[in-house]
């Protein structure tokens, strides 16, 4: 069983989590959370913390930073887009088992200092600001590092309040231009 309560948006969302893991899971139900689960979250994230789980679309990114100014400081775990689509609906619900269980097991804190390690010169010298393909190798090396898709500014962010060392970065990088370019 899973420490942390997941915070996912719906009862769907609910029912694929549980194929996946064994856990407590609290549903939003969408953007307009009801004052007694923004109690839940608030009281699971003091107690046991939180994993937040929501579809890989700017809904769920909306609903994410709703989380995270009710929770404080909580793990973030992302399904990559491709892994939760089925007939052009993108969602939690769609992803398979094993792409949850993977995202699970990637999640990351979001720290609580200012960090700088990374800056732009960083996504530049391994183009992931600027080019033709730098939207899919961020999308890429985002699924790596287990932080999603992004586009280069939230990316360069979640490089630092994410944690991610330089080796971690480095060997993700690696394996980016090995998939692009072999």
């Amino acid at each position: 069983m899973i420490k942390e309560v997941i915070v996912v948006e719906g009862k769907d969302d609910i029912s694929a989590v549980k194929k996946a893991v064994d856990a407590e899971i609290i549903a939003t139900n969408g953007f307009g959370f009801p004052k007694d689960v923004r109690e839940r979250i608030k009281k699971a994230a003091e107690t046991r913390g939180i994993i937040v789980l929501t579809d890989p679309d700017y809904a769920g990114e909306k609903i994410r930073k709703e989380i995270i100014s009710i929770a404080g400081n909580c793990k973030h775990a992302y399904i990559p887009r491709e892994l939760a689509v089925k007939d052009d609906d993108i969602g939690v619900e769609n992803a398979s088992p094993e792409a949850i269980l993977m995202a699970l097991e990637s999640a990351r804190c979001q720290l609580t200092s200012k960090r700088t390690e990374f800056t732009n010169r960083d996504l530049l010298d391994n183009d992931l600001l600027m080019g033709n393909d730098s939207r899919k190798r961020r999308d890429l090396a985002g699924q790596i590092l287990g932080i999603g898709y992004a586009n280069a500014k939230q990316f360069l962010s979640r490089l630092n309040n994410y944690g991610i060392t330089r080796e971690e970065f480095s060997e993700a990088v690696s394996t980016v231009n090995r998939e692009i370019y072999e």
